[in-house]
């Protein structure tokens, strides 16, 4: 009985524990939802954490007006979505060379791209602010992804480096044997079977670099280049906050996120899956 009941009040106590952790960690998205669509006196009369007494799109609007958003929206997601597919296909290509084409040094190899992915960004703004200024690409969005595409790129090659150290040898001399090239497996064998660990990266790439803000800021200067975080910036003063517009803000600027993992969400698991069964 005491063996029975251990059984069904173990799993009972962890879901509770894991429903007072999803409390917790929305409870932060559910104030900036509610304090969003509130105007400015109601916020002030009657405080954060009480519900709106009427759905308001003034903050949202004003907002919106304000910064332009639709440019910034747009300049976000071309940055991300270039990122997110160049620094895949890169990964693929340096994984490739390194844990299938068994390079030599690629020990090396594995520790550059290892340091390159721990380094600070704020380490890389001097020389990358005057590399671009150099070459003519300061203040353009091509800068940008150039940027990022090597920066994510470097931990993808780590982790595709290691899933090819894996992958089954006898396939590829198989492959070679009847007469496959280089490009042919990778075309043909490799890329097939690393679907879902690439659509995990493409998942990631596109996040973080959505989410990134000090290089951006440092490399868009002007109005119509910059990007969504850089944009959330304006509600906030030196000696005052429109707390309803900041809010309004914060929302816009993780709903595309969210929206984007949403749809996702099957890619991302089943490559998450398909790399713990491997």
């Amino acid at each position: 009985m005491g063996t029975l009941t251990r059984k069904y009040i173990s799993p009972a106590i962890a879901m509770i524990v894991l429903i007072l952790l999803l409390v917790i960690m929305l409870f932060p998205f559910f104030i900036i939802a509610i304090n969003a669509f509130k105007t400015a006196p109601e916020y002030a009369a009657r405080g954060p954490l009480v519900l709106p007494s009427t759905i308001s799109f003034d903050s949202i609007i004003e907002f919106w007006e304000r910064v332009k958003f639709s440019g910034k929206l747009l300049n976000s997601f071309i940055i991300s979505i270039s990122v997110a597919v160049l620094a895949t296909g890169l990964s693929l290509l340096n994984a490739y060379a390194l844990g299938i084409g068994k390079i030599k040094g690629m020990s090396v190899f594995l520790i550059i791209f290892v340091v390159a992915n721990t380094l600070p960004h704020e380490s890389l703004a001097y020389p990358l602010y005057y590399i671009v200024k150099a070459i003519g690409l300061y203040d353009t969005k091509i800068s940008v992804i150039i940027v990022f595409t090597v920066i994510q790129s470097a931990f993808g090659t780590y982790l595709l480096s290691n899933v090819f150290s894996a992958f089954p040898r006898a396939l590829l001399e198989a492959a070679k044997i009847d007469g496959a090239g280089k490009g042919q497996i990778l075309r043909s064998i490799v890329f097939p079977m690393s679907i879902p660990t690439l659509s995990v990266l493409f998942t990631f790439f596109f996040i973080w670099t959505w989410n990134e803000f000090f290089l951006p800021l440092i490399m868009l200067v002007s109005n119509k280049n910059q990007t969504v975080p850089i944009a959330l910036t304006v509600t906030q003063g030196q000696h005052n906050m429109d707390v309803t517009m900041a809010s309004a803000s914060a929302l816009l600027g993780v709903l595309p996120c969210i929206i984007f993992f949403i749809i996702f969400q099957r890619t991302l698991t089943k490559g998450i899956t398909a790399g713990s069964i491997k």
